[in-house]
């Protein structure tokens, strides 16, 4: 089989697969009702006991909970989720890097906006990844959980909350968001810390125990969200929904799609440490508790086709007449890797380049720091696709070589086709003997390619999983190296540079109709990149061109060798006929 083709198909078979991936993540839409014992979002408390650094507490073990279910997440104490969602007053927050609504029924983060990325269609204006009207809805919510019989209560994200102002702009280093709840002689300041530059904010919980018992608690915090996904690539399946990260487990970080929670929900797993997100395609929503504790992750469905994950962190008691805090922190922002590995364990896992990451991140590294100095990013794609290109220079020539000199031997293929094609255990027989004769091995063009094959794809994925792509202008009509090319000229030089590669390479032994799908090979991979992310084209087009530029250079190299041979023979031939 012609071993250029073998390369061809291999890649055709990956995008195949990604088409089956997506067929199978994307175009089945579970319609489901959830039953209200199960449609519930509100946990109760996780008994394990913590006390906060400074804090006027007394710890209290499980035992000493009335009530305690000890750590597990009971579904049944949670009120339904009812058609809309409740709005109060709401808290217009700005800072550097946000545009944030706080609802005060919950307190929630209702709406947010990357100040520093722009919208899909529209690039002046901020990106929202969270909001809780229109298709999309997709928020951050945090409580206080206490146990059923408790008898002072706590407020959760269905509590009304007071407020001082309803906007807040930063102009220090950090900006404090406060809310007020009281009741029962129990008052709750919850604040919002935002810090300058910052996509990580914190959210800390100041109880005030004025009655005349203790007050105990756990902090929980959830991120709800529907399946609508204005940015979905229908032909570029990119995962969007729940993770959970476990630092402790063999399987450490787990998709838990939305689909699978139909089925399979996750409740009361206990975990040290670990987090817990909502992530699509360059960006996420994560959960990070204190990773010291034992906190309490679930996953599950809600009603009107919503799901949840979150976690309840460890129970603090209140003695009558003190105080306490309870502090968790939530991510809001881009999937980038150093910044999600100095928050937490694990958390630059979201960046989800699947069994290729040990290739996928030092490939990042180094296409970073290309970008480090040449500051555009299309051509730090360039001159990285020519920096594995000359890695892997003589593992390619030794496949172009190979391809070349197989190509010198077609006509004899092509004969012994003609006499003996009819038998094919002899026409094999003849077609090796032949490779024997001439020392050409039919694997030669094959191996390497099979070997560079892993870089390739784990390049693949670098650029569709890097939020560095997106928006990035290149030269002239691109301006986005992540949406698609404008005007299809990248596809069609790729589908060119393509075309060229076939004719360079030996005809396959194959039958007429294989030989035909062969040829409408190039045209059927245009028509699929013109669906595929510029930057993603680009790789590929440069990728073709310098191949077949190798491919060019070694094959004129041995036709040159080979004319000198046959005039050596010549001169021989001559020398032999004086004598």
């Amino acid at each position: 089989m012609n071993m250029r083709s073998f390369w061809w198909l291999a890649l055709a078979f990956t995008l195949t697969w990604m088409w089956l991936e997506w067929m199978q993540f994307s175009s089945a839409k579970v319609e489901a009702t959830v039953q209200a014992s199960a449609a519930q979002e509100v946990p109760v408390a996780n008994t394990t006991s913590t006390v906060s650094p400074g804090s006027s507490v007394s710890a209290a073990s499980a035992s000493d909970v009335p009530g305690a279910n000890l750590g597990s997440v009971d579904n049944s104490a949670v009120p339904v989720l009812q058609n809309g969602i409740s709005q109060g007053e709401r808290i217009h927050v700005t800072t550097d890097t946000f545009e944030l609504i706080i609802d005060t029924i919950g307190g929630d983060i209702r709406s947010a906006k990357l100040l520093e990325y722009g919208a899909s269609d529209d690039h002046s204006q901020p990106f929202q990844i969270l909001s809780d009207s229109g298709p999309l809805v997709y928020m951050v919510q945090n409580g206080l959980a206490t146990q059923p019989n408790a008898k002072l209560a706590a407020p959760t994200h269905k509590t009304q909350y007071q407020t001082a102002q309803t906007k807040y702009v930063m102009t220090g280093d950090t900006l404090t968001v406060p809310l007020t709840w009281t009741e029962g002689g129990v008052t709750v300041i919850k604040s919002y810390i935002f810090q300058k530059g910052k996509y990580l904010i914190d959210v800390a919980y100041k109880v005030e125990n004025q009655a005349n018992e203790p007050w105990s608690g756990s902090m929980y915090s959830q991120i709800v969200r529907n399946r609508y996904n204005p940015d979905e690539n229908f032909m570029m399946y990119t995962y969007t929904g729940p993770v959970l990260y476990d630092p402790h487990a063999e399987d450490k970080y787990v998709k838990h799609s939305f689909d699978d929670l139909m089925t399979q929900p996750v409740s009361g797993r206990m975990v040290t440490g670990g987090w817990a997100a909502m992530i699509q395609q360059y960006f996420l929503t994560a959960l990070v508790p204190s990773q010291e504790a034992q906190n309490t992750y679930y996953a599950k469905p809600l009603a009107e086709d919503r799901y949840a994950v979150g976690v309840v962190e460890p129970m603090m008691v209140v003695e009558a007449g003190q105080s306490g805090t309870l502090s968790s922190s939530v991510y809001i922002g881009p999937e980038k890797q150093d910044v999600l590995a100095e928050i937490a364990p694990g958390l630059e896992l979201t960046i989800d380049y699947g069994v290729l990451t040990i290739l996928a991140e030092p490939l990042f590294w180094l296409l970073n720091k290309i970008y480090s100095v040449v500051g555009n990013w299309g051509v730090a794609i360039i001159l990285l696709t020519v920096l594995i290109k000359l890695v892997f220079y003589k593992l390619s020539e030794t496949s172009y070589r190979s391809m070349a000199r197989l190509k010198k031997f077609q006509p004899k293929l092509k004969q012994l086709k003609e006499n003996y094609g009819d038998d094919k255990a002899l026409f094999q027989q003849k077609m090796m003997k032949l490779y024997k004769e001439e020392k050409i091995n039919p694997l030669g063009g094959c191996l390497p390619i099979l070997i560079q094959m892993p870089v390739f794809i784990a390049l693949y994925w670098v650029l569709l999983y890097s939020v560095e792509m997106r928006h990035a202008p290149f030269f002239l009509w691109i301006q986005d190296l992540s949406a698609t090319d404008p005007y299809y000229i990248l596809p069609v030089v790729m589908g060119l540079t393509m075309f060229i590669q076939q004719k360079l390479n030996p005809s396959a032994m194959m039958d007429e109709m294989q030989q035909k799908v062969m040829k409408f090979l190039p045209f059927i991979f245009t028509i699929f990149f013109i669906f595929f992310p510029a930057g993603l084209v680009l790789y590929w087009v440069v990728n073709n061109i310098l191949s077949v530029t190798q491919q060019w250079y070694i094959t004129k190299k041995i036709d040159e060798i080979d004319a000198k041979e046959k005039e050596k023979e010549k001169e021989k031939a001559k020398e032999r006929a004086g004598k």
